[in-house]
């Protein structure tokens, strides 16, 4: 046991994940690097948009709406862009994916600056439309911002499955997933920064046009840098056929968990986008910070996005280590739990505070706590990316993982939309039932789940 926990405190952090992300060969850091960019952008944004939408006047069910086409979108682009890659090539594809995509987010930061072309407001029971332009805009660019995040997912995994070496599955997926990550953790802090100097829809803007520029660096970096000559990156996704096939032949571990991971996902889908307007509803006010000052309730949730993605760089890599070691599924199930149970924990948290051993915990003070927990979940990533891709054939990763997230995805379409409809009820209502349903995938994914170790 000891040998073990000397290796893993010498191979953990940031550092660890840095040295084996070097390590990377030149495609695929020019691939990894464009991914920061792009991930430093997206992220920035995309919790936010449902603040956004409220700004410009939309209700729940519209933002459960734009939600839920965001999640249609995941499940159907790689498709599509598998087309577009073998037509053009994966270079030209990837560079038109990322162009595409910061035009997505101009028209994102232009949305709010447009003035409406109808009067007055529309309303259809629960829904709220303002007006026609800015839902069209914002939806419009939500099929283009997402054009290079939604490509080249069975690629990915099929790179880091023949790249890794037994009992080195989970860390091999942990060291580009940490960096990434790492641009999830500075994105909300430049928001929070924005917000901290403008009032939200004008500081959002420049935060949108911000990932837009964040985009077009990285197209030039991939469009420079990477060599697609010897590549076949179209081919993870064949046609429906086949995917029906590949299904049909996933190895006996991965329907158990393909199962739970659903549920799981629409859990977390219904409620997912709502988190910005909860926390800025409950807060109510300015939020005092040490060192820093007061923050408005939507900058400070920027620092409550950057404290969760602390604790998941933090934690990533090790847990990673620790399950190549002791078994895959208890990382997993570590990060269905938190998954399940955070939205309860947030909407039963006291909005008054609470007091612990007669010391009285703000509510922005648990707020941090409870998103430092939430960033537990992405410990048990690596291993669950190991766990789907561990029983594949080296040669057939990045199809059957392309077909298991498709399979994911298109069944968690409408958990936003179902999720708008019972915020619309009342917050409590949409959380306390997301939490009830991941929890019915936790149970699934103990009973079922099959144990699986890397160095298989």
């Amino acid at each position: 046991m000891g040998d073990i926990d000397d290796r893993v405190t010498v191979e953990t952090g940031v550092f660890a994940a840095a040295r084996q992300f070097l390590a990377l060969e030149r495609d695929v850091l020019v691939l990894s690097l464009a991914m920061f960019a792009f991930s430093l952008g997206y992220q920035g944004t995309n919790q936010y948009m449902a603040a956004y939408l409220y700004a410009l006047g939309a209700g729940p069910v519209v933002v459960g709406l734009f939600g839920s086409l965001g999640n249609l979108i995941s499940a159907v682009y790689p498709y599509p862009g598998g087309v577009v890659s073998d037509r053009i090539g994966s270079r030209r594809a990837l560079t038109l994916f990322g162009l595409l995509s910061a035009v997505g987010f101009g028209l994102w930061a232009v949305a709010g600056a447009i003035p409406p072309l109808v009067t007055p407001a529309l309303a259809v029971g629960p829904v709220g439309v303002p007006s026609l332009t800015i839902p069209v805009l914002l939806f419009v660019g939500l099929f283009l911002v997402q054009c290079w995040k939604s490509f080249g997912l069975g690629a990915t995994f099929a790179v880091v499955r023949q790249a890794s070496g037994p009992g080195e599955l989970a860390a091999g997926f942990a060291a580009p997933e940490t960096l990434r990550r790492l641009a999830f953790l500075v994105g909300p802090l430049l928001v929070a920064a924005a917000l901290s100097v403008f009032e939200f829809e004008r500081g959002f803007r420049v935060v949108l046009a911000g990932a837009a520029a964040f985009a077009l660096v990285g197209t030039l970096v991939q469009h420079l840098l990477y060599d697609a000559s010897a590549d076949s990156l179209g081919d993870s996704f064949a046609g429906v056929g086949t995917v029906l096939a590949d299904f049909r032949s996933l190895p006996s571990e991965l329907p158990p968990l393909l199962a739970a991971d659903t549920l799981v996902r629409f859990a977390n889908g219904m409620v997912y986008v709502f988190f910005v307007v909860y926390v800025e509803a409950a807060l109510a006010g300015p939020v005092a910070i040490p060192l820093v000052g007061s923050l408005s309730p939507a900058a400070f949730f920027g620092v409550l996005l950057a404290v969760e993605m602390a604790v998941a760089v933090v934690s990533m890599l090790p847990v990673s280590r620790l399950a190549d070691r002791a078994g895959l599924k208890s990382a997993v199930g570590l990060g269905f739990l938190v998954y399940a149970s955070f939205p309860a924990l947030l909407v039963f948290a006291p909005t008054d505070g609470l007091v612990i051993a007669g010391t009285r915990v703000p509510p922005a003070a648990l707020f941090v706590l409870l998103f430092a927990f939430s960033g537990l979940r992405f410990a048990g990533l690596p291993a669950h990316k190991a766990l789907i891709a561990g029983p594949t054939e080296r040669d057939a990763a990045g199809r059957t993982t392309g077909s298991y997230y498709l399979i994911r995805n298109t069944l968690t379409i409408p958990s936003a939309l179902v999720g708008g409809i019972l915020y619309a009820r009342s917050p409590t209502v949409a959380f306390a039932t997301a939490t009830a349903v991941g929890l019915v995938g936790v149970l699934v994914f103990a009973r079922y789940g099959e144990r699986f170790s890397s160095s298989a």
